[in-house]
């Protein structure tokens, strides 16, 4: 049941997305990554920034456009083929 407590526990508010993490979220997940690797480059985008893109994607889903397996979206032999 929803209370005055548990919704301000789970207010998504001030966050870019709703799939976002909030601080309290990232402290519990964060630690649960794997660590970045000594060797090679250093990583081009913070963890926290790469989890928050899958959790965006599965929320919100990929449009058809953007999957390439089938060539042109507006193709019609795209829609014949997938």
């Amino acid at each position: 049941m929803w209370t005055a407590i548990t919704r301000a526990e789970h207010r998504r508010e001030g966050l870019r997305f709703p799939s976002d993490l909030t601080d309290a979220e990232w402290a519990v997940v964060g630690p649960l990554l794997p660590a970045p690797s000594a060797v090679g480059r250093t990583p081009d985008w913070p963890r926290r920034a790469l989890l928050e893109a899958i959790f965006y994607v599965l929320r919100g889903g990929i449009p058809w456009r953007y999957l390439p397996r089938c060539g042109a979206w507006s193709c019609p032999a795209c829609w014949a083929m997938c």
